[in-house]
C-alpha cells in the first residue's frame, strides 16, 4: 500500500505540473517568432488583451502622439502587430522620411558588404576611396577606417555642417579620439559602391530591400540620399534588428556584426554603436556638443533598447527582452531637434502605462 500510495502521489505531481504548463500566459517571449509575407504587408495581429496590457491607456497614448505631431505610430511583438495607428491623414501606404533613423540601413549593407568580403571595417577609408577625399593632411585621412565613419569618431569637424563635399572635410582630432555626430557616414556608401562594382541603389536592393520585402527609395536631398518609405517598411527593418539580422530563415547580416552594430562600439560615447543608439549605459553624449551626460539615454525605457533615431523625431525602438519593436514617424514633437529629445522620454512613459 506504501508504494501505491508514492506512485498515486507522483501521478498527482505530474498532473498538476501539466495543468499549470497549459494554462493561457502573457510571456512575449514563448510565442514563435512571426514573419510578414514579403510579397504583401499582410501582417498577422495580437490583442493588447492578449498580453495583458492596459486598454484604457491606449487612448492617452494616442491623444498625446497625435498632439505631438505624429503620422504613424506601430508597436510589434513577436512581429505581430499590436499597435498601429495613422493620424493627420498619413496612411499604411504614405511614404515617409526616415532622416538619420536611415544610417541604421548604411550600417546593415556595410555588414553585408564585409561578409561577403567586398570590404573590411577595419581598412582605411581610402583603400576604397583614393587619398584625397577629405582635406584632412594625408597622414591623418590615413588613419580614418570605416570602422570610425560606423561609430561617428573620424576625427573630422563636426561644426561644418551636413556638407560632405572634399572641401568642408576637415580635420578636428586624430580618428579614434573624439566622438562628433556627422554626416560624413555617408562616404560608407560610396565605399560599399566601389567596393562591389555597383550602385548603393542596386546593391541595397538585391541585399536587404528585397530580402525583407521592403518598400521604398532613397531621395535625395542636398548631398546625400534620404530613406522614405512606409511605416510597415520601417517595422519590416526593426523586425530584422530584432531578430539580430535574421529574417525568416536566412541570415541577411552577420549575428556577430549586428551584434556589434548594437552594443558600445567606443569608450567615449559609450551610448553609441555603429550609427545605432545603445539605452541603459553609464553615459551619453550628444548631437553637436562634447559635453558628456551621466544615465541612460531614455531613463523610463528598457535597458537593454538599441535605435534609430532620426531628425523630428522618426524612431525605430528595438527591445530584446520584450521581443518588442516600436515605429514613430512624424513631424518634430516639439521643434526641430537632430535625433534625441524629451520626447522620447515622455513617449516612454506613455508606452510603460500601455504595456504595463
Amino acid at each position: 500500500m506504501k508504494y501505491i500510495s508514492v506512485l498515486i502521489a507522483i501521478i498527482l505531481l505530474f498532473s498538476c505540473s501539466s495543468s499549470d504548463d497549459s494554462k493561457p500566459t502573457a510571456d512575449t517571449n514563448i510565442e514563435a517568432m512571426y514573419f510578414p509575407d514579403n510579397e504583401n504587408d499582410e501582417w498577422e495581429t495580437k490583442p493588447l488583451t492578449e498580453l495583458g496590457w492596459n486598454e484604457d491607456a491606449k487612448n492617452e497614448l494616442f491623444d498625446f502622439l497625435e498632439a505631438k505631431n505624429t503620422k504613424s505610430f506601430m508597436i510589434l511583438v513577436n512581429g505581430r502587430i499590436v499597435v498601429e495607428k495613422y493620424f493627420n491623414g498619413h496612411t499604411a501606404t504614405t511614404p515617409w522620411y526616415w532622416a538619420s533613423a536611415g544610417k541604421t540601413l548604411t550600417t546593415a549593407l556595410t555588414g553585408i558588404a564585409e561578409q561577403e568580403d567586398y570590404i573590411n571595417i577595419n581598412n582605411k577609408v581610402s583603400d576604397y576611396l583614393g587619398a584625397g577625399w577629405t582635406s584632412a593632411p594625408t597622414d591623418k585621412e590615413s588613419l580614418i577606417t570605416c570602422k570610425n565613419l560606423l561609430t561617428m569618431t573620424s576625427g573630422l569637424d563636426d561644426a561644418l555642417g551636413d556638407d560632405i563635399s572634399v572641401t568642408n572635410l576637415q580635420y578636428k582630432a586624430d580618428a579614434g579620439t573624439r566622438w562628433a555626430y556627422h554626416n560624413v557616414y555617408v562616404k560608407l556608401q560610396d565605399v560599399v559602391a566601389q567596393a562591389t562594382g555597383q550602385t548603393w541603389n542596386s546593391y541595397f536592393n538585391s541585399k536587404l530591400k528585397t530580402p525583407i520585402g521592403m518598400t521604398g527609395a532613397w531621395i535625395q536631398t542636398g548631398d546625400f540620399s534620404v530613406y522614405w518609405s512606409t511605416t510597415k517598411s520601417m517595422a519590416r527593418f526593426g523586425l530584422l534588428a530584432l531578430n539580430n539580422g535574421k529574417w525568416k530563415e536566412q541570415q541577411i547580416i552577420n549575428s556577430n556584426y549586428f551584434t556589434s552594430s548594437t552594443t558600445p562600439s567606443q569608450n567615449i560615447n559609450k551610448s553609441y554603436g555603429y550609427l545605432w543608439w545603445i539605452n541603459g549605459q553609464e553615459s551619453y553624449r550628444l548631437p553637436q556638443t562634447q559635453l558628456e551626460f551621466q544615465g541612460s539615454i531614455i531613463p523610463s525605457a528598457p535597458s537593454d533598447m538599441y535605435m534609430a533615431l532620426g531628425k523630428n523625431d522618426q524612431k525605430i525602438y528595438v527591445v530584446p527582452s520584450k521581443k518588442m519593436v516600436v515605429v514613430r514617424m512624424g513631424e518634430a514633437a516639439d521643434g526641430e531637434n537632430f535625433a534625441l529629445s524629451n520626447f522620447d522620454e515622455e513617449l516612454w512613459i506613455k508606452i510603460n502605462s500601455v504595456i504595463n
